[in-house]
């Protein structure tokens, strides 16, 4: 699935506690905003996964 780069802005202590869990999951800070925002779709029911 081809990405698309977007600004965002956050607090600066939220930052370092997504780099922080980044770092502790061997991730990019983009790979665990991924990871998040993915997770929390899925847990809504907002997302499928496509086969």
């Amino acid at each position: 699935m081809p990405k698309k780069a977007f600004v965002i802005r956050i607090d600066q202590e939220l930052l370092e506690s997504i780099e922080k869990w980044a770092a502790d999951e061997f991730r990019s800070c983009n790979g665990q905003f991924e990871w998040i925002i993915t997770k929390a779709l899925k847990d809504a029911g907002r997302y499928k996964v496509k086969k």
